[in-house]
């Protein structure tokens, strides 16, 4: 059987999630063999800092490849997951799947067909915490899981005014489509990705467009207000089929502090944690020796949620099977919320998907 870090991995889009993915490759001794950008100038940074080609033509990186990891913006994630898909190869795409419903569903249809696999960068799941509340979860100590509270905010947050981020047409979108897809999946795989029915939600755009837009730091260079045609926070509610549901908060900017904080809760327990740390707290309740409730705070070892995703994906190409986790079917499920959130924030109604 081939070792993970025989894996010839090449990565298609080499900004900075691109050399972010590469660093991590590079530090569990990856055969990282190239990259690929049609930017000269990320070409050139990436061969400095990683000692590998860089191309200016996919097909060209494809043939010294096993598999790809594509992390470009998010409207050319169909056109490179598609084509390495086409030539056989196992395929990560960053999150979103892609940045439109339609987009997402053509890359699922390529997949189903494809001779390699492709799974979707939800890199949360691998967190140390998560770990642990899906365990509980799996021996049942929750019971029944019947709700998240998903909270993905930053007061001040918005990513390099003027990048592709806070342009539609590439993106898709803006902080519901950037971090609340995270915030999404990470709901939904908790409650074991149910079938959504109904979706009520709101988005809104007070912030980054304007010229007062007051911040300590920003990912990214900060052009202006021009151009940025997307949201900064989006509210919504989401019920499925099985009764289960979701609140979430999501926000690039808003008047509030931040929070990371997920709440999940079921009939025998619950449990908070930060989406950005390595504890958690289980909340419980018993009449065994008189009433009372009880808070367990549970440490976990610190953990590396980018490095275990790629882990699992080199794993699952030297083995020659798909990974159960991260499916490109599940990211699909999370596109078509996203989509409806929009088109519910669009119409002022809630949006059936039943």
């Amino acid at each position: 059987m081939t070792h993970p870090n025989d894996v010839a991995v090449g990565i298609v889009g080499l900004g900075g999630i691109g050399s972010h993915h590469a660093t991590k490759l590079t530090e569990r001794g990856a055969n990282l063999v190239g990259g690929m950008d049609v930017d000269a100038a990320a070409r050139e940074r990436f061969y400095e800092e990683f000692d590998v080609p860089a191309y200016e033509d996919e097909e060209a990186l494809y043939d010294d490849c096993d598999a790809v990891l594509v992390t470009t913006p998010n409207r050319f994630h169909e056109e490179y997951a598609v084509s390495a898909l086409s030539a056989g190869l196992d395929v990560l795409i960053e999150k979103p799947l892609a940045h439109t419903l339609e987009s997402a569903e053509r890359i699922a249809d390529a997949a189903r067909d494809a001779e390699g696999f492709c799974t979707v960068g939800f890199n949360n799941r691998f967190a140390e915490p998560v770990r642990v509340i899906k365990h509980y979860q799996d021996e049942g100590r929750f019971g029944e899981t019947t709700h998240v509270e998903a909270n993905y905010v930053r007061r001040r947050g918005v990513p390099g005014r003027g990048s592709w981020f806070t342009s539609a047409e590439v993106a898709g979108g803006g902080a519901l489509i950037d971090i609340g897809v995270h915030a999404i999946d990470l709901a939904l795989y908790f409650l074991d990705h149910p079938e959504v029915v109904e979706v009520s939600g709101e988005t809104r755009s007070e912030f980054g467009g304007r010229d007062d837009y007051a911040y300590v730091n920003m990912w990214g260079d900060d052009d202006g207000p021009e151009g940025f045609d997307v949201d900064d926070s989006a509210s919504a509610f989401l019920r499925a089929a099985d009764g289960t549901t979701v609140s979430l908060e999501v926000a690039w900017a808003t008047n509030r502090p931040a929070t990371d904080e997920f709440v999940v809760r079921g009939t025998e327990a619950g449990a908070t944690f930060d989406r950005g740390g390595d504890d958690l707290t289980i909340h419980e309740a018993s009449v065994g020796g008189g009433h009372h409730l009880s808070d367990a705070t549970v440490e976990t070892r610190e953990g590396d949620s980018h490095a275990a995703e790629q882990a699992a994906f080199l794993e699952g190409v030297a083995a020659g099977e798909a990974p159960a986790i991260n499916t490109v079917e599940e990211g699909l499920r999370v596109q078509r919320v996203i989509d409806a959130i929009y088109r519910s924030a669009e119409t002022g109604a809630a949006v059936r998907l039943d």
